[in-house]
């Protein structure tokens, strides 16, 4: 039955599922590539684009001893034998395999402009050249010995290999980014020595955890022992992340490593300093980053920040100038990391084909037990290779003795009979490819140093023979002779040479720190300009700021029938907290005020003040600092200001009151007593010791009242006195020892106050 799928003749006119040939025809698309294009394979590292570079040049004779040849040569080699796409996407991926800060170990060694750290591109391949670096003959070790199988080429006039020996950790080592149809990887590069010390402590304990195989003390001085830490970048930088975090995603497979620059204090004198970046994070674009930090000093979101330079020759060196001597370093720089690629987070997801075939999210023992099995096969398939190589050769040399043996009966045969090789296959029972090689022969082999010569290469073959023979019949040896590649590779590139100085290619590069011990309150206060500001609030809950500091109030500023209910001076950095009537306290930025310009917007608009509530006060929150909290039927406690702190529109409750009852009162705490007044006109002094300290609620009594609610609360020290203000500005003070009749204990009635006590029985008249 014909195929409904397939495409039908141009003069035939058949009906087609839509759905299904769509259906079809996409699941190709999609896994074409998956397999082909965006996924790399689990046991090189490799995708085939890269893969197809390395074996072209491989052909060319481009060894890392050998000279260089053009690039433009082996992206043309590529394309015509093997990889039928575009030639600039090809170089492109040539490039990036050469650039020493995209790869953590280079697979092709350039000579010519390959681009640079900024983002500029390479110069065309006609002008660059190219050969192998060391790595990439590492992962192409043993491609002769049967180590691996090929497959045809896409015209089927070729072979090009199916996947590459390997004898190097790629995938880990030099990561890995792709997006294919419905999934995606990213895998950062990681050091050669962590991931050989967990390859072998892979080996020699196969159930090891991802929690044995990741350092126990990131921070810890590197060491030739070393586990895995986490990434290792080309281009360094510093990793903040915690040990958890990372073994959580190094288990999983996914997760993300947080990523910072790199930089120093640089000391001018005088209290002048500059702050210096050298190392930027991985695959972020010099100039980009520059340019980034430039429109935010304009635009003036950077308000610690005076200037920014680029001063980069071969080293990076980004030079930040604050504004002013007295900035923190630390918040200037917290400010920095949120706003601009100073600080990025690099995902992990660790999604490759399992044996070429299979997609599949590995974790990092998954990921290196890939790489060991695939160094298994490669192992037991070399060893049988040259196990047939022995063999073949043994044949022959066993026919050479032969021929030694009876060098005068050979040499008749040779010179009188006819079929001289059928003779000789059956005069000394010889087989076909013996008879074969001492008729070819030379006759300056026939002396008697060559016979001693052939009898000792066939002692040494036969040994050898045995020994490959012992290892093929042993999984433990194998995983010996495994064991004994990586440790030889992880000494190619060790972390110190062998003058005691760290190595350019095998020390670690991104280190470990912690992140900075500024607040979060003290960053994000950062990005405001410091500005004087007067907050001006109405009867009717209308509030703006002003700039500047004023006293100067115009009547055209408030609606019709509104007036001024409170003003109070501020900065454009301070938190302002509000206090309702239902006892709920809101939170409210300087900077994000209305300005001053019109009548403001109603505060119901900032935040979500219930309905029937009131405004009661507002004051500028400090930190550290207290305050007593009443209600109106004179029941209060002490809180903190930090304690009042709301994070949402909603406010934070702090005095529960239950209606007709509300919040009437918050006064600022400085002293050791309290001196509390009623509409009743009764005055009370007691000790502030006397009052709890709570977070919420309702509170205990302040001072007891028959009828009328609290008028207001002041606190003082007694050794200072009591001190109030009356209508006319004129200040009275009472010392303690004349307050005795108004002194006693809490939740009291009190007396009526002194003579020349305001009428509206206020502290301030």
């Amino acid at each position: 039955m014909a195929d409904d799928t397939a495409l039908p003749p141009a003069d035939d006119q058949r009906v087609v599922d839509l759905r299904r040939a769509l259906e079809e025809r996409y699941l190709s698309y999609a896994l074409s590539t998956i397999t082909q294009r965006a996924l790399p394979d689990a046991r090189d590292g490799l995708k085939p684009v890269h893969r197809r570079i390395i074996h072209a040049m491989r052909l060319l004779k481009l060894d890392p001893n050998q000279g260089y040849k053009k690039s433009a040569r082996i992206v043309g080699d590529v394309i015509g034998k093997f990889h039928p796409h575009g030639d600039q996407s090809i170089y492109d991926a040539l490039v990036r395999l050469a650039q020493d800060f995209a790869l953590r170990y280079p697979l092709v060694d350039g000579q010519g402009n390959f681009g640079n750290i900024d983002g500029d591109n390479a110069a065309a391949m006609r002008y660059t050249e190219s050969r192998m670096t060391d790595v990439a003959t590492r992962l192409l070790e043993g491609i002769t010995e049967n180590a691996i199988d090929f497959k045809p080429t896409y015209d089927g006039e070729d072979e090009e290999p199916v996947v590459l020996p390997s004898n190097f950790p790629n995938l880990l080592a030099n990561g890995s980014t792709g997006i294919a149809v419905g999934m995606a990887t990213s895998i950062p590069p990681h050091n050669l020595v962590e991931l050989c010390n967990a390859a072998l402590k892979l080996i020699y304990n196969p159930s090891a955890t991802t929690e044995e195989l990741v350092h126990q003390d990131l921070a810890s001085p590197l060491s030739q022992d070393d586990l895995v830490r986490g990434p290792d970048f080309p281009t360094g930088g510093q990793l903040v992340e915690t040990r958890s975090a990372i073994v959580n995603a190094y288990e999983t497979g996914r997760g993300s490593f947080r990523l910072r620059a790199i930089w120093s204090k640089e000391d001018k004198g005088r209290g002048v300093y500059l702050i210096v970046v050298t190392q930027i994070p991985y695959g972020v674009q010099k100039s980009k980053l520059v340019e980034k930090i430039a429109e935010l000093l304009l635009a003036k979101k950077l308000p610690l920040l005076k200037d920014v330079r680029d001063e980069s020759s071969d080293d990076i060196r980004l030079v930040l100038e604050p504004r002013a001597g007295t900035v923190d370093a630390n918040i200037l720089m917290e400010q920095l990391f949120r706003t601009t690629d100073l600080e990025i987070k690099f995902p992990l997801n660790l999604n490759v084909l399992d044996k070429g075939k299979l997609p599949r999210v590995m974790g990092l023992a998954d990921a290196l037990k890939a790489w060991l099995d695939h160094r298994k096969i490669v192992l037991q398939r070399r060893t049988q290779h040259r196990l047939e190589q022995i063999a073949a050769r043994l044949e022959v040399l066993e026919g050479y003795i032969i021929a030694y043996l009876n060098l005068d009966e050979v040499i008749r045969i040779i010179r009188e009979e006819d079929e001289v090789k059928p003779m000789l296959m059956s005069t000394f029972n010889l087989t076909d490819n013996q008879a074969e090689a001492i008729l070819n022969m030379r006759l300056r082999s026939l002396r008697k140093l060559e016979e001693i010569e052939l009898r000792e290469e066939h002692k040494s073959l036969t040994e050898e023979k045995g020994r490959l023979e012992a290892l093929l019949a042993s999984d433990k040896r194998q995983w010996g002779e495994i064991a004994k590649q990586v440790e030889a590779l992880k000494k190619a590139y060790p972390v110190f040479t062998a003058e005691g100085v760290l190595h350019p290619l095998g020390a670690r590069r991104s280190l470990f720190g912690s992140m900075s011990d500024a607040s979060h309150a003290e960053v994000t206060e950062a990005f405001i300009e410091r500005e004087p500001i007067t907050v001006v609030l109405s009867e009717k809950g209308w509030i703006r700021a002003l700039k500047g500091h004023t006293s100067d109030f115009d009547e055209k500023g408030f609606k019709a029938g509104d007036r001024l209910k409170l003003a109070l001076k501020a900065e454009t950095t301070d938190k302002l907290l509000m206090l309702t009537t239902g006892g709920k306290v809101y939170t409210m930025g300087g900077d994000k005020l209305p300005g001053g310009r019109g009548q403001g917007e109603p505060v119901r608009i900032i935040v979500d003040i219930e309905e029937g509530q009131d405004i009661v006060d507002i004051f500028v929150y400090r930190p550290g600092s207290k305050r007593i909290i009443a209600s109106a039927s004179g029941y209060g406690f002490i809180v903190a200001e930090d304690e009042m702190i709301a994070n949402t529109r909603k406010g934070k409750q702090i005095l529960n009151v239950t209606t007709p009852d509300e919040a009437r009162l918050l006064v600022p705490l400085a002293g050791d007593r309290v001196a509390i007044i009623g509409q009743n006109r009764k005055l009370l002094v007691f000790p502030l010791a006397q009052l709890a300290e709570m977070a919420r609620g309702k509170g205990v009594r302040l001072q007891k009242y028959k009828d009328g609610d609290v008028s207001d609360i002041k606190t003082f020290y007694a050794a200072d006195g009591l001190t109030w203000t009356d209508s006319s500005g004129r200040t009275y003070t009472k010392p303690m020892e004349e307050l005795t009749e108004w002194a006693g204990d809490r939740a009291t009635a009190g007396r009526q106050p002194p003579n020349g006590f305001p009428k509206n029985n206020r502290f301030v008249g």
